[in-house]
């Protein structure tokens, strides 16, 4: 069993991943997330969390120093390579990342579960504009996409992307219109009797 430090997460995965192409140093590794568009997959948004996934990843082992660089006028760099336990572990991983779902907790279903503490008409208004902003989100990447003509296999992630934020839009529609007719929605005798335990 994996210990603490070498567990799975999607950042540690995908830097494993840039390391089974080539050897390479965190910079360039975080600018080869962005340019793919793996950012939408794995946070790499603050610097610092790819060189901290990387120094745990070299820590327990995965990846090791290839070699220490130095450019003219440029801070010292390090280029990074996988390790042969590096090489089993991104497989491992990625073999029980594909086929086993996993108990993940994103803040939407815990804003879901906790709705009763607004009122009926600002949910629907939040819910509303989830829908129009997730839908416009999928528009403008599905345009992108198209002119980029890429090969399927590159996009595999982005396919499942649209077809969950799909089946979420049309998902949410489906609640704001039971909102609006008055179907869905609590009165103050409800919330009374289900504190009440009634």
């Amino acid at each position: 069993m994996p210990s603490r430090s070498d567990r799975p997460s999607p950042l540690a995965l995908v830097l494993l991943v840039l390391l089974a192409e080539a050897p390479m140093h965190p910079y360039r590794m975080r600018e080869l997330l962005l340019e793919r568009g793996k950012d939408r997959v794995a946070n790499v948004a603050q610097r610092n969390s790819v060189y901290q996934t990387i120094e745990r990843l070299d820590r327990v082992g995965l990846i090791r120093v290839r070699e220490t660089a130095r450019d003219e006028g440029r801070p010292e760099r390090r280029v990074y390579e996988l390790t042969p336990d590096g090489r089993n572990t991104l497989g491992e991983w990625l073999t029980s990342m594909l086929s086993t779902p996993a108990r993940e907790f994103p803040e939407f279903p815990a804003a879901l579960a906790s709705v009763l503490v607004l009122g009926a008409a600002e949910v629907a208004d939040a819910l509303r504009r989830r829908a129009d902003t997730l839908e416009r989100d999928l528009n403008e990447t599905s345009a992108v996409l198209a002119k980029l003509a890429l090969p399927r296999i590159v996009t595999l992630e982005e396919e499942y992307a649209q077809a969950v934020g799909r089946a979420e839009v049309t998902w949410l529609r489906r609640v704001v219109a039971d909102f609006d007719s008055g179907e869905l929605g609590w009165t103050e005798e409800l919330l009374r009797a289900m504190i009440d335990g009634h």
